[in-house]
């Protein structure tokens, strides 16, 4: 009778899923999927972190394990985020435990304690005149983004017989708006105004050609960060930094040997909340005031994110933030990052992302032209990077994708295929400052061609 090796037999008793006995990790998902089977999963933060784990853990470890997926389309983080969307779609998840997750996602908003502490943590974790030297190539990055996204798009077009005007009235502007909320929404307003016509009219068609490119965006993400690994894509890859030339200046400078301890972390949580509630200050207090363009009445309404980035990156320039202090935050981010992906993934996929919607939408031509557009803005948006001294793949993934997307969630997916979460501050420029610029761009496009 055959018997296991030592070797063999402590290999197979010390299988470990996200860190945990396999035989834990099986208790504690038990645990869970009868809780919320059987109607009995806390309506809390506590019992949304046990099904949100249980399925986040289970859904990312399948995903990095199927081939071609766990290369080209962004592996266990988009099967958690797609996985647990399709189990909505399909009813397998209850509406109780759906609607305790979309009470840690909206009411107690750990979607924007997870973006607020990626953000700081990013922003400290740059060297001054590199962070400088970032913001001033950005702007142009996203616009040529956008000029890629309306010449392809016009050409994606003309393979279905619809017309320029259309092509940047109803597809362009809400690809590249900047998500739903802040881009889409007020988007359909200056539409009405414009034309007369009801908002819904344009929105309802927006927001599905949105959200098909939102999933275009988050499968290109994947690929970019394939064609990084490759011998050819190299010279395109930052690995998650952003200006060329820079290793030596991309890291807090003079912190290496620097040692905090968890009361530094938690320092960087304090930094963090603290920036995140000026930013919020900021939002309400300072007001833009409206104006009018080619006949539409425009009010911008600058996010409260959008005002953290700022915020952060003004701090960080004046030194006014200790080092120790940078390296808590930073290390606060890698934590997050690492533990806290596939809860967010689950979550956006769970409470705020509609698969019916995507399939009623679901048509060849909008597919095609969808994609075009989304390809141009990487085009565009790479193509300035290089030019500006940014690597490609990181100003297409930021500048371009993160234009392309549903905001905030479209974001973390984004950099989730593309393994590039230490990003996150710049695809809030894309999402925020850009999706601004772009309601700028609806009211004068509206004007021309509405």
């Amino acid at each position: 009778m055959a018997t296991l090796s030592s070797a063999q037999a402590t290999k197979k008793e010390t299988f470990k899923i996200f860190g945990m006995a396999w035989y834990i990790f099986a208790a504690v998902a038990g645990i869970a999927i009868i809780a919320m089977m059987g109607d009995y999963l806390p309506n809390n933060t506590v019992g949304a972190f046990a099904i949100l784990y249980t399925l986040g853990i289970t859904l990312g470890w399948i995903g990095d394990r199927i081939p071609v997926w766990n290369t080209y389309i962004g592996g266990g983080s988009i099967l958690a985020f797609l996985g647990s969307a399709y189990l909505v779609y399909i009813g397998v998840i209850p509406e109780a435990t759906i609607e305790t997750v979309k009470i840690f996602m909206d009411t107690t908003d750990f979607l924007d304690l997870f973006i607020a502490v990626l953000i700081t943590g990013s922003i400290l974790s740059v060297n001054r005149k590199l962070l400088l030297k970032a913001f001033a190539g950005y702007l142009p990055a996203i616009l040529a983004g956008v000029v890629g996204a309306i010449v392809l798009g016009i050409a994606g077009g003309m393979l279905f017989g619809v017309s320029p005007a259309d092509i940047a009235t109803r597809y362009v502007l809400p690809i590249m708006g900047g998500g739903t909320g802040a881009g889409a929404i007020p988007m359909a307003d200056i539409y009405a105004n414009a034309t007369g016509n009801d908002p819904a009219q344009w929105l309802s068609f927006g927001l599905s050609i949105l959200t098909i490119a939102n999933i275009i965006a988050i499968i290109s993400a994947g690929v970019l960060n394939k064609i990084g690994e490759l011998k050819f894509g190299k010279v395109l890859n930052g690995n998650g930094e952003l200006i060329r030339n820079a290793d030596d200046l991309s890291k807090l400078e003079d912190t290496k040997e620097i040692k905090v301890t968890q009361r530094e972390i938690a320092g960087g949580l304090i930094l963090a909340c603290s920036f995140y509630v000026l930013g919020n200050i900021l939002s309400k207090v300072v007001v833009i005031p409206e104006f009018t363009l080619f006949g539409s009445v425009l009010k911008i309404d600058i996010h409260r994110f959008a005002w953290m980035v700022v915020l952060v990156a003004i701090a960080n320039v004046a030194g006014v933030i200790p080092a120790e202090l940078r390296v808590g935050a930073n290390k606060l981010q890698g934590f997050f990052t690492k533990q806290f992906l596939l809860v967010i993934m689950v979550g956006v996929g769970i409470a705020l992302t509609d698969l019916g919607e995507l399939i009623a939408a679901f048509t060849l031509g909008n597919v095609v032209i969808a994609a075009f557009i989304v390809f141009g803005a990487i085009i565009g948006s790479g193509a300035m990077g290089w030019l500006v001294g940014f690597y490609p793949i990181e100003t297409a993934i930021t500048a371009g994708l993160c234009m392309a997307n549903r905001g905030g969630s479209g974001d973390l997916a984004v950099l989730g295929a593309a393994k590039r979460m230490e990003l996150i501050s710049f695809a809030q420029i894309s999402s925020r400052l850009g999706g601004g610029l772009m309601l700028i761009i609806a009211s004068v496009v509206f004007g021309i061609f509405a």
